[in-house]
């Protein structure tokens, strides 16, 4: 046996894409267990890029086989509209194994994730509007429609117009808003469900025959560690678990099947949305980042929040995947800066904390206490050996594993494939 989690462990967009990409290669299958459309990753391959939102970044690896596992929220529409895409750049889509159990966007979740966010005005918690937390709550209160329901003629009629007639009388009653159409929505999803079919399966007992059987699997996470739903900067998070326990719930496989977990962490921080983000740079530095670093969502293309490394928010993440190896991404992003800084504690009245607190009230009124690093001043992007790094860039990422507690795994120099540094000999 032979599976490996990466996970984010920030507020997302670490580029967990790219190492995810890189390490299909080593793996038979990969695997994406919770989150759904709101979730893009961006892989580069050959200087061409793709950018997926419900797809497993594995899908660029011809021979791996990518599952779409239970605890994600599957948006039919999105999906095909990626396969088409890729089948029209040559890349091969045979290999993708969707769950049966995993739960449909619907069209009433779309449209009250944007009535919802409208009227909350100021207090919005900046969702991506795409139905993601509908679909989620849908879930909970046993009202949701599943893959297996979807592709089950008689089934799929009977439930949606159940479904539809509750959420058509909030429609009028709250929102003051015109019904969705039953026949419409009927007849757009048994579309749906017509060209999805040939991917369906059981996924638990296919990825549980394959750990079995010896195979190499990667549990790619979406999002990241400060927007789960337990563990995040609540209610600023997602509706899943990005961490690695979520692989139990989000894939049907048992914590004691896994072996490795990756924390990808971007060399500097960033997130999208609103609530606390204590080292947020509101100023010249925070735009050089974002413009250096191309920081806009591969979904929406709105900008992100910026700022420095927040080491306290990794020994977090570090604590609750119980992370194995850090793969640090974007390092190149910081090739030109004069000093860099890293938060290394919390300050609150005076006195170190030891914890991220779980009050936002409180996290607001943090202090970060700074480390400041020299820069490199140079290239990076064509190292290829750890000891090719300059001494300065050495000394940055070894402190980051100091403070951390997690040692160094992969460093990432650039967006390609081969713009990656391995120091973890025993990932698979």
């Amino acid at each position: 046996m032979s599976t490996v989690v990466i996970s984010g462990t920030q507020w997302g967009d670490e580029g967990k894409g790219k190492i995810v990409d890189y390490l299909a290669g080593q793996a038979d299958i990969v695997v994406r267990f919770q989150g759904g459309s709101n979730a893009g990753h961006t892989v580069t391959v050959n200087g061409e890029e793709y950018k997926l939102r419900l797809m497993p970044s594995g899908i660029l690896c011809k021979d791996t086989a990518c599952v779409i596992a239970n605890g994600v929220v599957f948006d039919p529409q999105i999906l095909l509209e990626e396969i088409d895409g890729l089948k029209k750049r040559g890349i091969h889509t045979e290999n993708i194994r969707l769950s049966n159990r995993a739960h449909v966007v619907m069209p009433w979740h779309k449209l009250f994730d944007e009535l919802k966010e409208n009227s909350l005005g100021d207090k919005k918690i900046g969702t991506t509007r795409r139905g993601i937390g509908p679909c989620y709550i849908d879930k909970a209160d046993r009202i949701g429609i599943r893959v297996c329901d979807l592709i089950d003629k008689e089934e799929f009629a009977i439930r949606l117009k159940e479904i539809l007639s509750r959420k058509n009388l909030i429609l009028e009653k709250v929102y003051n808003h015109a019904p969705l159409n039953y026949e419409e929505i009927l007849n757009e999803y048994e579309g749906y469900a017509e060209k999805i079919r040939p991917y369906v399966c059981d996924t638990i007992s296919f990825l549980n025959d394959a750990i079995d059987s010896g195979k190499k699997i990667l549990f790619e996470g979406a999002q990241a560690t400060m927007l789960d739903i337990d563990y995040g900067t609540y209610p600023y998070v997602t509706s899943s678990h990005p961490i690695s326990g979520g692989v139990g719930v989000g894939a049907g496989v048992a914590p004691k099947k896994i072996d490795k977990v990756f924390g990808v962490v971007k060399a500097y921080c960033t997130r999208v949305g609103e609530g606390p983000f204590p080292t947020e740079q509101l100023n010249e530095i925070g735009d050089k980042l974002r413009e250096a670093g191309h920081e806009f969502g591969t979904v929406t293309g709105r900008p992100r929040r910026t700022g420095w490394l927040d080491a306290c928010v990794v020994k977090y993440a570090g604590q609750l995947s119980g992370t194995d190896y850090m793969a640090v991404t974007r390092l190149d992003i910081l090739d030109t800066f004069d000093e860099i800084k890293m938060c290394v504690a919390y300050k609150l009245d005076g006195k170190i904390l030891n914890e991220i607190p779980a009050s936002l009230k409180v996290l607001a009124k943090v202090e970060p206490v700074y480390e400041t690093f020299s820069g490199w001043k140079t290239d990076i992007s064509k190292c290829r050996n750890y000891s090719d790094l300059p001494e300065n860039a050495k000394k940055y990422l070894e402190r980051m594993a100091e403070v951390t507690g997690i040692k160094l795994g992969i460093v990432s120099v650039g967006p390609n494939r081969e713009q990656t540094i391995i120091l973890a000999k025993d990932i698979f």
